[in-house]
């Protein structure tokens, strides 16, 4: 018999045969006992071109006794090993058929009644809220369907959705018309819905302190009016001026307490917080404008066009009158001050340089310019008395409007700090850090921005590098071992292999983001200030 020998590499067979076949990458060629060739196959004829050769060898004639026993003996079987494979699906640019919606996009984005979702597959999914575990959704499929049942076709359905979108223009169109509708019914609805509870946020804490400031000034700028059109002071002007840029400061301070009570809405997803810095920044604004600018103008013109100043004795007695309810207002805003930076574990000057509270920064920096403002004034007052000299009562006018300008330009600093979002205290953020570090599920976390977002509201992001042999045995050790050992012993086929798969490969996403939930709970538990959490699967 004739043996065949292949070599391809250092790898080198030898299949005893008769008549046998061999397929080497492109060529195949036939041996036989008689030293017949036959190609079946297209063959370059200067050999194959990766160096592959086949070589017949010829054993000679061998002892009749070796021959019978090559005879008796058995044929080898050729044994092939192939790769299982599974097939890849394609799914295209777009693929919708596994996505799922809730109820309330379904009737607003395919125009369906919610009893027309009845009828459908209702799938108990993880709630993305706090207050709920577990919420209702759709396959979009299914929902899709039933629209074109309810409508008949995807050209009637574009209608509709074009009906609406243009019904919802025209509503936004007469938003001011409905508003004033609402209006002219809030008795009615006052009966139907529970009241706001803005009006009570200015009976305590910040909201009181504003109140309080707002009375006081509008006082004081009544009279200091009176005293300077009765003495024709300069630094009574200016006093009179800084009352009043003081009280409408602090009615738009008012005016942002209020909105910033908001309630979150889709436009403004975070809320309305930032109205408060938002207020208190054009505050400071004013305080430059109204009361900086004016004091230096009319102290200017005290200089320029100097005039004799009538009988101080009635500004003595304003000013004195000022300097009690001023610093009635400072104490106020001091004892909120010292109890917030308490509660926050900061000390009274890192609460007022990092603006925790802007409304209550703004009365305390008010009012204690207007304690050192009435010194000025009356300093400089008291000069002009004794000497005569008009310019003493101009200098104090500048020197009131200085004052001014360093209060507003600090004020103008540190909320536009706040406005654009800077990051929290290192020891916070490292705190944090090790919170997440210290779980066993998390193996490491990258990008870590700690945002503070105004009123003790601090956004937290990070790339967390999850430990997914972790996240497997949670998943594993919750369910049944046996049970699912017997699964294992019954799949046969690909089929099987795949379907067993995407069943549990679903349910550990799932343990995957019941884990995230869990982490960005306990870090809001155990650092309140901590509102908005963003994990992302690294």
């Amino acid at each position: 018999g004739w043996q065949v020998s292949m070599k391809s590499g250092s790898l080198s067979y030898i299949l005893p045969c008769n008549r046998l076949p061999v397929q080497l990458m492109s060529q195949v060629r036939v041996y036989t006992s008689n030293g017949q060739k036959k190609d079946l196959g297209s063959e370059d004829t200067n050999g194959s071109a990766r160096g592959e050769t086949l070589h017949k060898v010829e054993t000679g004639r061998q002892d009749t006794t070796n021959a019978g026993q090559k005879q008796s003996s058995p044929k080898q079987p050729i044994q092939v090993k192939v790769k299982a494979v599974l097939k890849k699906r394609e799914y295209g640019p777009k693929y919708t058929q596994n996505n799922f919606i809730t109820g309330v996009r379904a009737i607003n984005e395919f125009c369906l009644k919610s009893s027309d979702l009845d009828q459908l597959r209702k799938i108990k999914r993880r709630s993305p809220h706090d207050d709920t575990e577990t919420f209702t959704v759709y396959l979009r499929s299914d929902v899709e369907a039933k629209s074109l049942e309810v409508w008949g076709s995807p050209e009637a359905l574009a209608r509709e959705r074009k009906r609406r979108k243009e019904a919802e223009i025209k509503y936004r169109e007469n938003l001011f018309r409905n508003q004033r509708l609402l209006w002219e019914y809030k008795e009615f609805f006052g009966n139907t819905k529970p009241r706001s509870s803005t009006a009570a946020m200015f009976f305590k804490g910040p909201g009181k302190v504003v109140m309080v400031a707002i009375c006081i000034n509008g006082l004081n700028f009544f009279f200091k009016l009176l005293a300077w059109v009765y003495t024709g002071s300069a630094s009574m002007f200016s006093e009179a001026i800084h009352s009043l840029a003081d009280t409408c400061n602090q009615a738009l301070l008012a005016l942002g307490i209020s909105q910033s009570a908001r309630t979150p809405d889709p436009s403004h997803p975070y809320g309305f917080t930032n109205m408060r810095y938002i207020a208190s920044l054009i505050s400071g604004v004013g305080i430059f404008m109204m009361g900086a600018g004016l004091s230096w103008y009319h102290g200017i013109i005290g200089l320029l066009h100097p005039h004799p100043v009538e009988s101080l004795l009635w500004a003595y007695c304003i000013l004195a009158g000022s300097l009690v309810s001023e610093g009635a207002t400072l104490l106020v805003a001091i004892n909120e001050i010292r109890r917030s930076a308490r509660a926050k574990g900061l000390s009274f000057y890192q609460y007022v340089v990092q603006s925790r509270d802007p409304s209550t920064n703004v009365v305390l920096l008010e009012d204690a310019a207007a304690v050192l403002s009435v010194a000025v004034a009356a300093t400089c007052m008291g000069l002009t008395s004794l000497t005569g000299n008009p310019y003493y009562d101009s200098v104090g006018s500048l020197g009131v409007g200085t004052l001014l300008g360093t209060v507003s330009a600090f004020l103008i600093y540190t909320n536009t700090e706040a406005l654009l979002g800077r990051s929290i205290e290192p020891e916070q953020l490292q705190r944090l850090t090790e919170l997440l570090e210290s779980d066993p599920v998390v193996r490491a976390i990258h990008d870590v921005k700690a945002t503070d977002m105004g009123m003790s509201k601090v956004r937290f992001k990070a790339e967390v590098d999850f430990d997914g042999r972790v996240v497997t045995r949670s998943y594993l050790e919750k369910q049944d071992i046996e049970q699912l050992l017997q699964e294992i012993q019954q799949v046969k086929t690909l089929e099987e292999l795949e379907a067993f798969m995407l069943k549990h490969g679903e349910n550990i996403i799932d343990t995957l983001g019941a884990e995230v939930d869990r982490l960005e709970k306990d870090l809001k538990q155990r650092n309140p200030d901590v509102r908005h959490v963003d994990l992302e699967i690294l």
